[in-house]
């Protein structure tokens, strides 16, 4: 397969171009922005591998239009906000006509809004805060859900089917994703009838919990679950140092516990008794899922780590399916068309921008950890 290498500081970048009838024909460039190192690296890093096999599938399928091939450049950006804007001013010198990425909002925030002054459209395969659109403008676009929804599914889950009526919660107060996951759940949970008992915080990059979980044990009476805000890194190390000191208590999140940190750093015996919203995928027979998997499976010789590689997958799709809608690579047709999608059958759902927010109405799984086995246990589908 030929392929055109992108080089420089700081950048895990490569070009994928398939088919040997579009070697001829002139590349679309779409960028891919990922912190495939650093504390976001298991899920950004399947996420990146999702993109990857979408747009070798469309290659060797044809290409997009009249047969272009599609060029993409990733760069890693380290889980690092500045590395992240070099990466984004970097790939905009380039010439991509649009770019996906990320998994965490703190770092859309880094890069998106120099594709919106640019005038080039940034889908986001993982990033979940609902005032991204807002906040960015009308070249960005979201392929998951909004933090709000995934708030209100686990917190309708621990309400009804966990019996939870007081609850503990834990924020990662660095990041946008987790104090808005945090807030979302604290309106939803009391609305329903709960009582929020106490809360603590940490920051990104913490390793010790000791003082947090001496402050857990010392809440009387004992709740009856605690939600834990984190990224992957810090998802493994809570559960791990909360088993570790004897606490059974139930321990509820959203999908940065969507990660097999969860389960690898604890170790199984101890990732017990953990629930968290993600994104529809795992358990799910729709033909979309099954062809995914199977792909993916043949290409990395592995099953989906978890729902962001399907994530980079769908985000990658999402673009293409606008240009071919678009009927040009031109920037500006591709947002007109990325706004106008619906309807759109991705692996996590189906993904329709008809909300005034710009966030898609998707369906949230609640899954659950037992013993370091993962389960789904229903489907949340929020109001439309």
């Amino acid at each position: 397969m030929p392929g055109k290498f992108v080089t420089g500081a700081a950048a895990l970048a490569f070009a994928l171009v398939a088919g040997g009838s579009l070697d001829a024909a002139e590349p679309i460039k779409i960028g891919a922005l990922y912190g495939v190192t650093g504390g976001m690296a298991s899920i950004d890093g399947p996420s990146l591998n999702g993109a990857k096999l979408a747009a070798k599938e469309i290659n060797e399928a044809g290409g997009l239009l009249d047969g272009r091939p599609i060029e993409l450049l990733a760069i890693d950006t380290k889980t690092d906000q500045q590395e992240t804007a070099k990466a984004a001013q970097r790939l905009l010198s380039e010439g991509v006509v649009a770019a996906i990425g990320f998994s965490d909002t703190t770092f859309v925030m880094a890069a998106a809004p120099l594709f919106q002054e640019a005038g080039v459209p940034f889908v986001t395969s993982g990033a979940t805060h609902p005032m991204l659109p807002q906040w960015v403008g009308d070249y960005m676009f979201m392929t998951p859900f909004g933090d709000d929804d995934q708030s209100f599914a686990i917190a309708d889950y621990a309400y009804d089917r966990l019996g939870a009526r007081r609850v503990v919660v834990w924020t990662d107060n660095s990041m946008d994703f987790t104090k808005a996951l945090s807030k979302f759940f604290k309106q939803r949970f009391v609305e329903r009838g709960g009582e929020i008992v106490a809360e603590d915080y940490f920051m990104m990059g913490d390793t010790d919990f000791s003082a947090q979980i001496a402050r857990l044990k010392a809440v009387d009476p004992a709740p009856d679950a605690v939600f834990i805000s984190a990224i992957p890194t810090e998802a493994g190390l809570t559960v791990k140092q909360i088993r570790e000191a004897g606490l059974e208590v139930t321990i509820v999140s959203g999908d940065g516990f969507d990660t097999e940190l969860v389960v690898t750093t604890p170790g199984p015996d101890l990732a017990d008794e953990v629930y968290f919203s993600t994104h529809t995928y795992r358990a799910d027979d729709r033909p979309e899922v099954i062809a995914f998997i199977e792909a993916y499976r043949k290409e990395y010789g592995r099953d989906p780590e978890n729902a962001f590689a399907a994530l980079g997958y769908d985000a990658l799709r999402l673009v293409a399916d606008a240009i071919e809608r678009a009927g040009a690579a031109d920037p500006k047709a591709i947002r007109d068309a990325l706004a106008a999608t619906r309807g759109f059958k991705g692996v996590t759902g189906e993904i329709s921008y008809t909300r005034p927010s710009m966030v898609p109405p998707k369906p949230v799984s609640i899954i659950s950890v037992k013993k370091g086995q993962y389960k789904v246990e229903e489907i949340w589908r929020p109001e439309s």
